[in-house]
């Protein structure tokens, strides 16, 4: 592969786990990494808590809020929008080799959309059918803030938010509408 993880830790609390794998001058690690053909390897201080071991092994990511689902073994990393590309990584590398290292479904959300998910309005537009949170965040960012006012939208006003042409505009009106119907009735 192109890169690994690498979970460490120590009973000795004088040795710096991390630091013993690398090596002086990273003279270790280095033997390891030219073995490997150049493999680029991420050496994690283990944890038994979930929520320090995922802010360990998204590095060099910022972390801002982790929260933890112990019984499905799931997490919700929460990381300013300024950070989300470097926590998930070069084509999800970095959030699926966490994942993988800790057994442990990560999801993770900019600052902006877990502050959305937060909002009635924006889960109303998330519920509807063929509305993935990137649709919802464009329409929200538009000021078609909830399912009922996209379902009482203009259709030039939903292709200019949505991006995209009549059909669809009317077919996302047309699932708002049904979405609200059926929730009101």
């Amino acid at each position: 592969g192109y890169r690994t993880k690498v979970a460490v830790s120590s009973t000795d609390q004088r040795v710096d786990c991390v630091g013993a794998c690398v090596g002086v001058r990273g003279n270790r690690i280095k033997n390891i990494v030219d073995e490997l053909a150049g493999e680029r390897i991420d050496i994690v201080p283990w944890s038994p808590d979930p929520a320090k071991y995922v802010y360990n092994a998204l590095a060099p990511a910022e972390v801002s809020m982790v929260i933890v689902d112990e019984d499905s073994h799931q997490l919700l990393v929460v990381v300013p929008d300024d950070q989300l590309s470097l926590a998930i990584g070069r084509q999800g590398q970095n959030v699926r080799l966490a994942s993988r290292l800790m057994n442990w479904r990560i999801d993770v959300k900019s600052e902006t959309r877990y502050a959305n998910l937060e909002d009635p309005g924006y889960r109303s537009l998330v519920a509807v059918p063929g509305i993935d949170e990137t649709l919802a965040d464009k329409l929200f960012a538009s000021g078609i803030a909830s399912a009922s006012a996209l379902a009482a939208a203009d259709i030039e006003q939903i292709k200019a938010a949505a991006k995209v042409d009549d059909e669809r505009a009317e077919d996302l009106r047309d699932m708002a509408a049904m979405n609200v119907a059926s929730e009101g009735g």
